[in-house]
């Protein structure tokens, strides 16, 4: 009987480190998220606008997002991801740590969304205030000077500004 359970005990404690050592290198791969250029940690413009980044506390310690400064036919303008144009949208109010683009609109209008863990910074031509605002949905949007920011669903490549003045609600952030 001691000799099955040793035996038992031996397998147990096998298992265990079998388990241990299959996670214990593993790394969370993300998923795509609501809005990425091509990092699923932020939104993707083809992506739904519903899904969360899955990221994990180790990914952390990847290099922080940075908002940079670009400059185009509209004047300067904030990106994300990729070169990705940001927008921001006129019925947000600053400061008011809410988005008023849900829905139907997120889908079109995808958050540039991250997980809290993330760091978010300013790139060079970039002074102002970079904060996270939490969506209805849970997810962490990032804001600056206080108003949400956005990519729109119908840029496809760095550079592209189609958003911009749309309905007269939709305009590129300004650096």
């Amino acid at each position: 009987m001691t000799k099955h359970l040793n035996i038992l005990s031996l397998l147990a404690i096998g298992a265990l480190l079998a388990a241990a050592c299959s996670t214990a290198g593993a790394t969370a791969s993300p998923s795509t998220a609501s809005v990425a250029p091509s990092v699923a940690r932020s939104v993707a413009p083809s992506a739904s606008a519903t899904e969360e980044p899955s990221a994990s506390s180790s990914e952390s310690a990847e290099e922080p997002y940075k908002l940079e400064a670009a400059s185009g036919a509209v004047g300067p303008y904030l990106t994300g991801e990729d070169g990705m144009t940001l927008y921001t949208f006129k019925p947000d109010v600053a400061d008011s740590g809410k988005s008023t683009c849900n829905g139907d609109c997120a889908t079109n209008w995808p958050p540039f969304v991250v997980d809290s863990a993330d760091e978010v910074e300013a790139g060079d031509g970039v002074s102002g205030k970079i904060s996270l605002i939490t969506r209805d949905d849970g997810t962490m949007q990032v804001a600056y000077n206080g108003k949400p920011v956005y990519y729109f669903k119908n840029d496809t490549k760095a550079g592209d500004t189609n958003g911009q003045g749309l309905a007269d609600k939709w305009f590129v952030a300004a650096p």
